[in-house]
């Protein structure tokens, strides 16, 4: 039996909506999704599973016929889905009344039930998300009957808040394979049964890494897992960039810098840039040019003046830049924090440069 596993697609969200590029960012979701049914298609997979959240909210009606005319394209896949804790099922949900194309399987109740395809010979449980959370621990109570078939499990969440399980309680579990989902990252909990595909597309800038999906194969006979895949799908990724300065670096030159390590990675990526090191005091960095350019989220300038603190004291004994300085000095000989190290240099940054007017004055 050939599957493949997602979750947490999140169609209709915009991440960094904020952002210029936030529409973009909402159609690659939609891609990335297009690209898991066209992957399914190419593996001639026999079930699609969709472990929670493939909505980023309650899905509206016009949601439901763009998923369902995709779901159509791949009609010898049997498509099984469940609600997780985003697109949780409300009284009032279009799902109640929608009619699905026949190869769709969506478990509406929020207790542990199952669907038999005898065609592959495999038993598919599930349950959704009827609230935001669920604090109690479902998915130990499910007993499936002793049977010849192929069993998998679908749930999302584990967390406290989210329907509780560990790595010792699903490998007891009697299954064959445990589809979940709810963590954004992809993980194997427990090897080749119990895995996170994680969210096809980053979904903010804390999501870093690969994304995408998994897909495996089961033995029809020994019921194992004798393949299991993660395959990258995203559109994009958001990529933390660090860079060390020196007294030497100049505005310029960081500028080429960085330019050159984005165009290396990949224009189109997102990135949270990080700048460390000591700089000239007199250097003051503008990466406005960059941000016009390229897709920059965050810049974190945690550089430090490169001043010889000893040589300003013995200079400024007697006046405030020497009553500044013994300030910060320890007895202790420990090491300032960084938050008193920030104080201390943009303290003496101001009183140099008041120094300086006054003399030119």
């Amino acid at each position: 039996m050939r599957f493949v596993h997602t979750a947490d697609v999140s169609w209709g969200m915009t991440p960094d909506s904020d952002m210029p590029w936030g529409k973009d960012r909402a159609n690659d979701i939609k891609t990335s999704f297009t690209k898991i049914i066209d992957r399914a298609r190419e593996l001639s997979a026999d079930c699609l599973f969709i472990s929670g959240d493939l909505f980023h909210r309650q899905p509206l009606t016009r949601d439901l016929k763009d998923l369902n005319y995709l779901f159509s394209t791949i009609p010898s896949t049997h498509v099984v889905i469940i609600a997780g804790n985003r697109d949780h099922i409300e009284q009032n949900s279009a799902l109640y009344s929608f009619e699905w194309c026949k190869n769709v399987t969506y478990f509406l109740e929020d207790q542990p039930t199952s669907v038999y395809f005898d065609d592959i010979n495999t038993e598919i449980f599930g349950f959704s998300y009827h609230s935001k959370e669920i604090r109690d621990t479902i998915i130990d109570e499910i007993q499936p009957e002793v049977s010849s078939h192929i069993r998998i499990l679908m749930a999302h969440g584990g967390d406290a808040e989210h329907c509780p399980f560990d790595a010792e309680l699903l490998s007891r579990l009697p299954f064959d394979y445990i589809a979940l989902g709810h963590i954004h990252k992809p993980e194997e909990v427990v090897e080749r049964k119990a895995v996170y595909p994680g969210s096809p597309e980053p979904l903010d800038l804390t999501e870093t890494g690969a994304h995408g999906i998994y897909t495996g194969d089961i033995n029809p006979i020994t019921h194992r897992v004798q393949k299991l895949e993660f395959e990258p799908i995203s559109e994009i990724s958001y990529i933390p960039l660090q860079v060390n300065v020196t007294k030497q670096t100049g505005n310029e030159e960081l500028l080429k810098l960085l330019t050159e390590e984005i165009l290396k990675r990949g224009s189109r990526n997102i990135y949270r840039i990080r700048i460390t090191g000591k700089h000239d005091p007199d250097t003051c960095f503008d990466l406005s040019r960059l941000s016009q350019q390229f897709r920059i989220v965050e810049i974190a300038d945690e550089s430090e003046p490169e001043y010889d603190f000893n040589a300003l004291y013995r200079e400024h004994p007697t006046d405030m830049i020497g009553f500044y300085i013994r300030k910060f000095t320890r007895e202790d000989g420990q090491e300032l924090s960084h938050a008193e190290r920030q104080a201390l240099y943009y303290g003496i940054n101001a009183l140099l440069k008041t120094q300086k007017g006054g003399e030119e004055a």
